[in-house]
């Protein structure tokens, strides 16, 4: 995030993560960064700059994204929900803004939480789709694979280790998961190299295959 922007506009960098929040449903973050660039370089990366741009042309900026006219409707509604009461919003307790987003029309359970986390800092453990990828290959001792059961295995253990620093804690072990997805647990994994090879029950299957292979 570039501070110097909203420093020079006189704009919250808390609505540029909100932004972001919405833009990178269904999408990589390389098509977010260049949605963004656009509204930056329209001067509207802000709930004002949102609601007073026209849909026809915001759709236009945030294209790369992808879904630009769900996304465009969903960023007027967030603005438009959030523009007067930020400081406010985020001082509830995070049951009360949860849900309130959760009301919000296209905001489901990752977007939330990404947003109370990071534009936030609340202590709200975002669950995407390569965190229920580890929980799978590992595995790790959650019950079921539904959101809220991932999302309270990792905040129970992840509190018990870091009592003090969830915010912190929770940011790192997510900017974590997806680094080790996206360069060793992809589609065609390379368990070799991962990090997490000698826990991985997805590996340790395959363990056996490369042994065949190196002997002849």
């Amino acid at each position: 995030m570039d501070r110097s922007y909203h420093i020079q506009q006189g704009t919250d960098p808390r609505e540029e993560v909100i932004i972001g929040a919405i833009l990178t449903q269904n999408t990589a973050w390389t098509n977010v960064e260049k949605a963004l660039t656009n509204l930056k370089n329209a001067h509207v990366l802000s709930f004002t700059g949102i609601l007073s741009t026209k849909e026809e042309t915001l759709c236009q900026l945030i294209q790369p994204s992808g879904f630009f006219n769900q996304k465009a409707h969903r960023l007027r509604l967030v603005a438009n929900a959030l523009k007067d009461n930020l400081d406010d919003f985020f001082k509830q307790d995070i049951p009360t803004a949860r849900s309130q987003l959760l009301n919000l029309n296209g905001i489901g359970p990752e977007t939330a939480d990404s947003i109370l986390l990071y534009a936030g800092d609340l202590p709200s453990f975002v669950v995407d789709a390569y965190t229920r990828r580890l929980c799978t290959k590992l595995p790790l001792p959650v019950q079921t694979d539904s959101y809220q059961d991932i999302q309270n295995y990792f905040q129970h253990e992840l509190t018990k280790a870091f009592p003090h620093q969830q915010v912190e804690v929770y940011k790192e072990i997510h900017a974590l998961i997806v680094e080790c997805a996206k360069n060793y647990c992809r589609t065609k994994p390379d368990c070799e190299n991962c990090p997490l090879q000698g826990r991985c029950q997805e590996a340790l299957k395959l363990r056996p295959q490369r042994l065949r292979r190196d002997v002849r």
